[in-house]
């Protein structure tokens, strides 16, 4: 990795006092910038620390020097020193006059971006996250170069304050063949962004801190005339634009949506849910955490919709040693939380592990319905270490399975208390696939809790009496039929349920109609005999969105990606290998 800084021309503006110290420091290398306020002592900035470097405190005459060596400060109080990369930065007070300046170090790094070369190979607009200082304007320029000299793209660099290719009119060697059109004030840049695609046929545009509605709008005019755009925005994170009304649009733009009531228990959500608006102007976000840890959001519109739905997204994260080596590591999805272990042999037949004497009964406090769930979670607390000889309450249709013992020694059919869960999705996986399970209302005849994990995690109370009890607590992150099924399976200790031959189409049809069952086999049918054996992906017919959701559901059951695209009604499917 090869560093060009041109630090002597940034010690030259100096006054001689500040100069000497800098100079002989030992740290000089790594100065990250030197700060100057009038009337307090002058200060250098480097990684972790930062020390004065005189004893006299800053005048305006030190002032006046160093703005008298630099260039013209700009509408965002910013100069810079020709053709270098050094940023300097005024502070004025109420009359306009400047009583405190910012000197940072620029510099050249060559070779930052390895780690994500090959996403800048793809041709797809990349959109740079991270805390000021974290070195998003110097990928951006290793970028540019590596563009238009390795690349051989036509890149045009909008350079807002000169800090991407330094000050004066001929640009820093550190952006290669590329070129760069300045502009006059920061508010104009929207302006000149669409500028350089109509008078100047770039290939590749490059722009540093996108900050306003009218610059992400830009961002999203030039992205759909077929240009690619490399940028950076403000924020660390891509929750922190879904949270951004002004930039949320470089994301695909978030809206609130209102759902049928039907569907709404469908997903066991409010009716009124955030959705992503379009697709989104950067197809590839970049978290820079740390200089030499980035996380890779490959899919963006994947990543906003399962942040919008609560679920985890499950980027890549790398990471690049000294030797330059980069290694990709991925995050593995989340599971729900394991049943608590227990040092219980289980016992078949009528002495499962409920009856084992390992726990003691409760006795039922009242009807579930007299009660607020609060009210009754917390009787159950009182109540959990009273001793008491009250037996499990049986129901009626637990005699149809005959006295089975489920996979913890627990008499069949498995009783199963929901928490925030859809009761009518349970039913119907139930129903449809014949599984030993009964749901309850009363946690006292419970062998088992099944919850929304988003749900669990506030409900302290609930976790008390499983834990007094020994009840596992079952997590699922939506009440999905899929979702749903996997829990249930994994509940009864059945075959692997991701499968392809588990999928039941009655399972995802909501009214079982001729054309809903042609549609999911249609899907069934594209999965297994082209996605999974030969690793391509599929496009199917053009669909209905309620018929859409249902092949959504089914390619989920196969734990595949699935994606809408085109313009209704030629709206379709297309789903992707794993």
């Amino acid at each position: 990795m090869q560093i060009t800084d041109d630090l002597n021309k940034l010690l030259d503006i100096l006054p001689e006092e500040i100069r000497l110290p800098l100079e002989q420091h030992p740290q000089l290398s790594k100065l990250i910038e030197v700060v100057m306020d009038v009337g307090r002592l002058p200060e250098a900035r480097f990684p972790g620390t930062a020390e004065y470097l005189s004893q006299t405190p800053v005048s305006k005459a030190d002032l006046i020097h160093c703005i008298e060596r630099v260039g013209h400060f700009s509408g965002d109080n910013r100069a810079g020193i020709e053709q270098t990369l050094h940023r300097i930065s005024a502070m004025r007070n109420r009359a306009g006059e400047v009583i405190g300046l910012t000197c940072r170090v620029g510099r050249a790094v060559f070779g930052t971006i390895g780690m994500i070369r090959d996403l800048v190979e793809t041709g797809q607009s990349i959109l740079m996250l991270g805390r000021p200082g974290v070195g998003k304007t110097t990928a951006l320029r290793e970028i540019a170069r590596v563009l238009a000299d390795e690349l051989n793209k036509r890149v045009v660099i909008i350079d807002t304050s000169n800090e991407i290719a330094g000050d004066g009119d001929i640009p820093h060697p550190a952006i290669g063949r590329a070129r760069r059109m300045q502009v006059s004030r920061p508010e104009l840049q929207h302006h000149v962004m669409i500028e350089a695609v109509e008078n100047h046929m770039p290939e590749v545009i490059v722009i540093d801190e996108i900050g306003t509605e009218l610059e992400a709008q830009a961002a999203r005019t030039i992205a759909e005339r077929g240009v690619q755009l490399v940028g950076t925005a403000h924020g660390n994170q891509i929750e922190n634009l879904i949270k951004n009304p002004t930039l949320a649009d470089l994301i695909g733009g978030i809206q609130a949506v209102t759902l049928g009531d039907e569907e709404a228990r469908r997903r066991g959500s409010q009716k009124t849910v955030l959705e992503r608006k379009a697709p989104p102007t950067f197809e590839i976000a970049v978290e820079m955490l740390e200089r030499e840890r980035w996380v890779v959001h490959e899919q963006v519109a994947e990543t906003v919709d399962n942040l919008l739905r609560g679920r985890q997204p499950n980027p890549q994260t790398r990471t690049v040693s000294e030797t330059g080596k980069v290694t990709i590591t991925r995050e593995l999805p989340s599971v729900p939380a394991a049943p608590p272990s227990r040092s219980v042999t289980p016992v078949r037949g009528n002495t499962g592990w409920r009856a084992s004497g390992q726990m003691t009964p409760v006795p039922v406090l009242r009807e579930v319905g007299d009660l607020s769930e609060e009210k009754y979670f917390e009787q159950l607390l009182d109540a959990s270490l009273q001793p008491s000889s009250f037996g499990r309450m049986q129901l009626d249709d637990a005699d149809d399975f005959g006295g089975t013992a489920g996979p913890n020694g627990e008499d069949l059919p498995l009783h199963v208390y929901p928490y925030a869960v859809s009761r009518h999705q349970l039913e119907q996986v139930i129903r449809v696939l014949k599984l030993p399970v009964v749901l309850t209302k009363d946690i006292d005849g419970a062998d088992a809790i099944l919850a929304l994990r988003s749900h669990i995690k506030n409900q302290s109370k609930l976790r008390h009496i499983s834990k007094a009890r020994h009840l596992p607590i079952y997590t699922i992150k939506s009440s999905s039929i899929p979702q749903i099924t996997r829990a249930l399976r994994r509940l009864l200790d059945m075959d692997d349920p991701s499968s392809p031959d588990m999928a039941e189409l009655s399972l995802f049809a909501h009214n079982g109609s001729e054309d809903e069952i042609e549609a999911l086999e249609e899907a069934r049918l594209a999965v297994e005999q082209i996605v999974i054996p030969k690793g391509q992906p599929v496009e199917l017919l053009p669909r209905s969105p309620k018929v859409r959701k249902m092949q959504h559901e089914l390619v989920e059951h196969y734990r595949l990606k699935s994606s809408s695209f085109g313009e209704e009604p030629n709206r379709r499917l297309r789903i992707y290998p794993a």
